[in-house]
Order: C-alpha cells, then structure tokens, then sequence
C-alpha cells in the first residue's frame, strides 16, 4: 500500500514537471497583460463662429463621412457681413485706383509749375530792372528840370528888378522908351521861361512818381513770383506725399480683400462638418442653443483606426521592439482574438505623464514596479463591421521570439 502511493506521489509530480514544462516551453518567448485597451483618435468639433443652432443634422451614435454637414448656425449676420466687406472694398479699390491716377498728375503738374515760376521770377526781375532804371532816369529828369527852374526862376527875378530900376530913369526921360520896353519885355520872357521850368519840374516829379508806383508793383509782383517758385519747387515732396498716399490706397485695397476672405471663412465657419469619418459621440448641441466660438459641441470617433494601448511592466519590455507580431483577445467579444504588431514604445513610464508624478527623492522610497505603454497596430481588415470601440478591455500577448 506504501509502495503505491509512493508510485502514485512519483507519478503526480513527474506530470506536473511535464505540464510546467510544456507550459513554459509553449510561453517562453512570449509577453502579456490584461492592462491593455482599444484606443482610436476622439476628434472634438467646437464652433469656429458664433451664433443660434438654426439645424442639427446628427445625433448621438451615429455614423457620418468626412464633409457631412454636423450643424448649421445663423448665416444672417455672416452674409452682411461679407456685403459689407465687398463695398468697403470696392470703395478701397476706388480710393487706389484715384490715388494711383493722381501720381503722374501731380509730377506733371508739378514740374510745368516750376517751369512756370522759373519763368515768372525771371519776367518780373526783368522788369524790376527796367523800372529801377527808368526811376533813376526820371530822378535825373528831375533834377535838370529843377535846376533849370532854379535858373529861370533867377533870370525872371532878375529881369523884375531892372525894369524896377529902369522905371524912374524913364519917368525922368534918363533913357528911352525903347530900352524900357525892352526891358519889360525881357522881365515878361524870364517869367515864362520860369513858369515853364515850374511846369517842367511838376511833370518830371508826376513821372518819377508813376515810375517808382509801377516799380513797388514789379517789387511786389516779383516777391509773389519768388513765392510762387517756392512753392512750385516743392514738387518731389509732393509727388512722394502722392506716392505715399497711393501706397497706403494699396494697403488699405489689400486689408480689405483680407476682410472679405475673413468674412467668406466666417460665413463658411458657420457650417459645422466632420473633419473625418466616424462616429457621433458625446452630442451636447440642440436647435435654438446659442452656440459661442470654441464651445464644444460634439465629438467624432474615426473607428477606422483604432489601436491598443498595452501597459507592460518595465520587466517585460527588455526584449519587445516595434514589428513584433501581438495576439490581441477582446474580452467583449468573448475573447476575440485580433492579430496586430508592435507600434512603439512610448519615451516614459505611465506615471510620470500623471497629474502628479512621484518624486522618489522625497520621504521614504518604496519600490514600484513601473507600467510603460506600448501601442499595438492591429491587421486591416479584420474589423469590417468596426465592432471595436476605444475603452473596450483587451488581453495583448506580444512574441518576442
């Protein structure tokens, strides 16, 4: 009876040595864990613009192409606003085309009146100098008449004066008639001359006057062509004053044209589309709903590329490198299996991507075994109906021989 149980005890441990063997044989090589789940991109769609939600063309679960129009916000004030962006900028586009055409304008303009004025200063110093002239000419006039004047003037008095002394040697019969009347005659003569030298004068002093009134109008005409030539000679800064101002009719053509794009995205942006193709999840939107510029509305789930997200431990990873062949079990769909390979690795562990992540050189140090993610492609074509959903719970086993 001893000897049996014996061959029996002998026997027990020979087939667990046998099975343990057959078990490690079939596992070596061989990585798993049961920290693993799908993953897929979540895509979230906000509103660009603001606005009411005037239509909703989706609802929770459901499946859309990329391009399906999501939602429709009042178009209302984006269609004014892009009116009005295309009549500022057609008045811009005026403004620029008159400013462009005033630039040849104003430099023609410009040099014919510095030609103008060039001549208008050398005219009138022309006749500045002539009139200074004809003034010294008519100061000479004057003074001979003047002096004549003077002469005649003493000739007359003294031509009074004999006949004054003549005028008793007659009445005493001391001296003819004749040399008396000679005398008078003399005295009459001497008057006129000097009546016409007086006469003389006035007319040479009338004269000077006229010639010295048109040379302050020449003076002055030639101070206001002078003026004129100034002006005229400030013609490059006006001409780049015009130029400038023909660059900002430009710049402003050019803000408006920006406006107008900004207005046909505005209008555009106020049509909500699906960026990829997947699923509606998470709808938080409704018809009515004042929607505000980067309010989350939705979020679409491209099912055509999902992943699983394997949380190793760091003792695991030793040997695993990207291309490996991964056997991947769903436990939703009765442990499914789904073939894939290894992705990457990602640069750090789990926890030091965490909110708060441990700090081993604070306090008391308690070693932890650390979990590394590690993404897992899966085979196309093995999910046509896309069943797998992210946060479903997987079982990957990665060979790494």
């Amino acid at each position: 009876m001893t000897t049996t149980r014996i061959r029996i005890g002998i026997g027990i441990l020979v087939l667990a040595a046998i099975v343990a063997g057959v078990w490690w044989w079939s596992t070596r090589g061989q990585e798993s864990t049961d920290d693993a789940q799908v993953d897929a991109a979540v895509t979230p769609i906000a509103a660009r613009v603001g606005g009411v939600a005037v239509s909703v063309a989706v609802r929770d679960n459901q499946s859309v192409e990329a391009g399906a129009v999501l939602l429709e916000i009042d178009r209302r004030d984006y269609e004014l606003a892009l009116e009005k962006a295309h009549a500022e900028l057609a008045d811009a586009e005026a403004s620029a085309l008159a400013a462009r055409a005033n630039v040849p304008i104003t430099a023609t303009t410009a040099t014919s009146n510095v030609v103008t004025a060039r001549g208008g200063v050398e005219q009138t110093d022309a006749a500045v100098q002539e009139l200074e002239q004809a003034v010294e000419a008519a100061t000479a006039r004057l003074a001979t008449a003047q002096a004549r004047q003077r002469e005649a003037a003493a000739k007359a008095t003294q031509a009074a004066r004999d006949v004054e002394r003549l005028k008793p040697l007659l009445a005493k019969d001391e001296i003819a008639q004749q040399q008396y009347d000679a005398a008078v005659a003399t005295a009459n003569g001497s008057a006129a001359a000097a009546d016409s030298a007086a006469a003389q004068a006035r007319e040479a002093e009338v004269e000077i006057r006229a010639s010295q009134s048109r040379l302050l109008q020449a003076q002055i005409k030639r101070q206001q062509a002078s003026a004129e030539l100034a002006t005229a000679q400030t013609a490059p800064q006006q001409v780049k004053l015009i130029n400038a101002r023909a660059a900002a009719a430009e710049a402003r053509v050019m803000q408006m044209r920006a406006a107008v794009k900004q207005a046909e995205l505005n209008l555009e942006y106020a049509t909500v589309k699906a960026p990829v193709k997947g699923i509606v999840s998470r709808k938080s939107v409704e018809v009515g709903q004042l929607v505000q510029p980067g309010q989350a509305l939705m979020a679409v789930i491209p099912l055509d590329r999902v992943w699983v997200t394997a949380n190793f431990k760091e003792t695991q990873v030793d040997r695993m490198r990207p291309g490996q062949r991964v056997s991947v079990k769903i436990d939703a769909y009765g442990g499914k299996a789904f073939a894939g390979k290894v992705d990457s690795l990602a640069a750090a562990t789990g926890s030091r991507f965490s909110l708060l992540p441990p700090d081993n050189a604070t306090g008391n140090y308690v070693k932890v075994v650390q979990r590394v993610p590690v993404r897992i492609s899966l085979d196309e074509g093995q999910d046509p109906q896309r069943l797998l959903r992210p946060g479903m719970s997987a079982v990957p086993t990665v060979y790494t021989q």
